[in-house]
């Protein structure tokens, strides 16, 4: 009889110790502006967007044929209405939005290519027939599989417009950005009068940001904020009858003072060293921001080896809430499971607040477990959420397109590198049905209650601490534990008890002597004595065998 095929897992990646944050931002408001103040910005931002659409606008025009000789043609154009610092930061600006776009449009094509294939795959199989769990089976009845050759069809269509106009170098950029553009047609959903609609649209492709440049006054000669907080901005040429000060600047009223890394920025400003800024209207809250932003030196990480040292907590992330769990550096669980939770409804504001909210909660109480590391899948859903790979599994798809990974990422990485903690990243294959198989029955009792999600967060801390997922290997054969190794691969051997459960002899000498009452007691006392008797004298005698019923 022929043995079953085992199941082939695919490789486990290595666990790595995530780098640092590579920049910094922070914001502060404008307050107490004057009439004039706003008058100012809002003709700075107006004209310079008009600009900045303009040279975006040739850029795209420009597609794959770049050079630059075309980037300067483009600056030395844009330095006459405005000046040559404006001109660097708005081509810069056209830059990388187009390279945004190109990614985004790489994506895309990527997307259409995987569910072309699963769409073909699905296609070619009888109806009914079953699938695997790598790949989907046939469709159920004719009249799904007819519906999904016209899903095929254009599919295909879109792939071959979105391919052609990647060779071209052909983009599609909306500034102001396409959804707020949508909203137009949708007034009534959006609760919004035409006018109030107007003015979002135009705050939107609003221009108000310069780079910074090291070694010139405190690192911006464009927007220009001392240490104490005045701010001044260099005026382009045609308002430059609007200045205030000398060499065609206009200083604000209002004072900036960043609550949040104040020391940090000051430091830099004083050294005059590169600080980017951008100002911004939020025409809601009729208010003005002000953010700075600037680069740092990649944080260098500590070796994996030290990031065990000290234990790690398993982290798994969800739709609606962090698992957490902690565990030592054997990888033992310690305590309780922890549960973070968050709301990811409503607008983009409250979502992001929710996930600061719980990742500062998971970084207190990593900090208080004594932890130095939290373990953490490397998860990327971008190319798992498509309708073709799922099919009827809308929950599932709703599901995993709420999880924040990406933003997740870049907020743990940059809040636990302030915090002193290390991000260790893990492969994601198998924690979830691993954890739920080894590790959520046995640590359940009365008062704690495991969920699957749990048991994740401890298969995921095993794995970034280097152990097998899995409790314990299976016992040896016969009597060859010494030959063959404990049985045991959750601790080291000089750690003591690492049997497990199994009690000490001396223990299970004291069980048998209560179960085998006084009569048994008295032989081996008698016994024990004679042996000592003996070897007092020098000679060898073999302990009596313990006799139990």
């Amino acid at each position: 009889m022929a043995e079953p095929k085992k199941k082939q897992l695919r490789t486990i990646d290595a666990p790595f110790v995530a780098l640092g944050p590579s920049g910094v931002a922070i914001r502060d408001r404008l307050k107490n502006l004057t009439p004039a103040d706003e008058k100012v910005l809002r003709l700075i931002g107006e004209h310079l967007g008009r600009l900045a659409s303009r040279d975006l606008a040739e850029r795209c025009r420009d597609g794959n044929g770049h050079t630059t000789d075309t980037w300067a043609a483009r600056k030395q154009g844009l330095t006459a209405g405005s000046s040559s610092r404006w001109a660097g930061s708005i081509t810069k600006a056209s830059h990388d939005q187009w390279a945004l776009s190109r990614r985004c449009q790489a994506a895309r094509i990527q997307n259409l290519e995987a569910g072309v294939r699963t769409l073909m795959h699905r296609l070619s199989l009888s109806l009914g027939e079953k699938g695997t769990k790598r790949a989907a089976g046939g469709y159920r009845t004719r009249g799904e599989w007819f519906q999904k050759t016209r899903r095929l069809a254009v599919l295909e269509h879109r792939l071959g417009v979105a391919r052609a106009e990647r060779e071209a170098g052909v983009v599609h950029v909306v500034r102001g950005g396409r959804k707020l553009l949508n909203t137009r047609h949708n007034l009534d959903a959006a609760k919004l009068t035409e006018a109030e609609w107007r003015q979002q649209w135009e705050a939107e492709r609003w221009f108000l940001a310069a780079d910074g440049e090291s070694g010139k006054r405190f690192g911006n000669e464009t927007i220009r904020i001392t240490p104490d907080g005045e701010v001044s901005i260099k005026l382009p040429t045609p308002l430059a009858h609007l200045a205030n000060a000398k060499h065609g600047r206009y200083i604000l009223t209002s004072r900036v003072a960043f609550a949040h890394r104040g020391a940090e920025w000051a430091d830099r400003v004083e050294a005059n060293r590169a600080v980017a800024y951008r100002i911004h209207y939020d025409v809601q809250r009729g208010r003005w921001y002000l953010t700075a932003a600037w680069q740092k030196p990649v944080v260098q990480t500590v070796p994996l080896e030290a990031a065990r040292a000290a234990g790690m907590v398993g982290v798994d992330t969800n739709a609606d809430h962090f698992a957490a769990y902690r565990l030592d550096p054997h990888g033992n669980p310690v305590d309780d499971p922890r549960r973070f939770f968050y709301d990811l409804s409503g607008t983009a504001d409250h979502r992001d607040a929710q996930i600061r909210h719980a990742i500062t909660r998971v970084l207190h109480w990593t900090k208080q477990c004594g932890a130095a590391a939290i373990a953490i899948e490397d998860l990327d859903f971008t190319a798992e959420k498509t309708r073709e790979k799922h099919g009827r599994k809308k929950r599932f798809r709703q599901l995993i397109s709420g999880i924040p990974t990406g933003r997740l990422t870049a907020r743990l990485v940059s809040m636990a590198a302030e915090q002193g903690l290390s991000i260790v990243a893990v492969d994601p294959a198998y924690t979830s049905m691993w954890g739920d198989q080894h590790w959520r029955k046995p640590l359940t009792t009365p008062r704690r209650k495991m969920s699957r999600h749990d048991a994740a967060g401890i298969a995921i801390g095993r794995r970034a601490l280097g152990h097998p997922i899995r409790r314990r290997t299976a016992p040896p054969r016969d009597d060859q534990s010494d030959r063959r190794g404990h049985r045991t691969v959750q601790a080291g051997p000089e750690a003591r008890g690492r049997e497990g459960t199994r009690p000490p002899v001396t223990e299970r000498a004291h069980d048998a002597r209560r179960r085998t009452g006084t009569q048994q007691g008295t032989r081996e006392t008698s016994a024990s004595k004679t042996v000592r008797d003996a070897r007092s004298v020098g000679q060898w005698v073999q302990d009596s065998l313990l006799l139990t019923d």
